[in-house]
């Protein structure tokens, strides 16, 4: 039989619906609603210049010319493969780091905090001093490399082969620290007597990591994952700031084809449908890794 609620249990429902209400109503307005919206659009054909009054339906069209769009299938093989070369080397070093700074070192607190400092600096700084890193002509990485004996250093962002690499090394630089600060505080998580038993066991560092190590921290371990994944479809700022997409289509990506094709190009039907192409890959992805999960994470 359902209880029946008081006068004072009711008046406690109602002041938790009215707290959740503002953050509801945000959810709504600044998520909800722009995913309907752009979803119309993808749909329909529609410049911001000629105002709600230009907009046509269109159905799949958009859509489907993204299968000769040599933009877009240049930005989607140049994600795929940001993708897989960040997220396993940024979460491998992280992982590394958090390893070492979780022992009993040296200042290590000093060390956390200069590896989180990149994550919370501004991608804008960051995009600069990299440039003048990786600059071609007397950059101070050219001028290592020349001092080293290499006759033709790369040209880096102006290389349509060597862009993209500049690009991975400095989101390894940039996320790695914020990855590993996750990850130690997992490794916090793990019992000592883990540890302990295991050395009675005989087992040296290498097999505690693995046998110890790894699957206790594996739900923070997959968190990680998911959202190293996420981020590296995120990816614009520094592209926008140093390369422009290029050279050619070397560095161009899903967000900034979104970006290009909406506000340099005003065609937002095609953003729109590049948009919903990038959220369902996305969608996807993380399905996969929560369906891979179960293998191998520990709760």
């Amino acid at each position: 039989m359902k209880h029946k609620l008081t006068a004072a249990e009711r008046e406690e429902e109602v002041a938790g619906y009215l707290f959740l209400l503002p953050n509801f109503l945000g959810t709504c307005l600044l998520i909800f609603l722009p995913i309907f919206i752009t979803l119309t659009m993808g749909f329909s054909q529609y410049n911001i210049v000629k105002g709600l009054s230009g907009m046509k339906f269109v159905g799949l069209k958009n859509f489907a010319s993204l299968i000769y769009n040599e933009r877009f299938l240049a930005a989607l093989k140049n994600n795929i493969v940001y993708t897989f070369t960040t997220v396993p080397l940024t979460v491998g070093c992280a992982l590394l780091l958090a390893a070492i700074l979780n022992k009993s070192i040296y200042g290590k607190e000093i060390a956390r905090a200069m590896f989180f400092m990149p994550y919370v600096s501004s991608m804008v700084a960051i995009s600069v001093v990299f440039n003048v890193l990786f600059y071609p002509n007397g950059g101070p990485v050219n001028g290592i490399l020349s001092a080293l004996g290499v006759k033709n250093p790369p040209g880096w962002f102006i290389d349509k082969d060597w862009a993209m690499v500049g690009l991975i090394i400095m989101a390894i630089w940039y996320q790695c620290g914020y990855y590993m600060i996750i990850l130690l505080a997992g490794m916090q998580n793990v019992p000592q007597s883990r540890y302990e038993a295991a050395e009675l066991d005989g087992a040296n560092a290498w097999q505690k990591f693995i046998h110890m190590t790894v699957p206790g921290i594996s739900p923070t371990l997959f968190f990680v994952i998911v959202i190293a994944t996420i981020n590296s479809f995120k990816v614009f700022d520094q592209i926008n700031i140093i390369t422009k997409g290029g050279p050619g289509y070397a560095t161009t990506v899903l967000v900034y084809e979104i970006y290009r094709n909406a506000f340099t190009e005003y065609n937002f039907g095609v953003a729109s449908a590049i948009a919903w192409v990038l959220l369902l890959i996305v969608v996807l992805l993380t399905a996969l890794q929560w369906k891979g999960q179960k293998k191998w994470v520990n709760y």
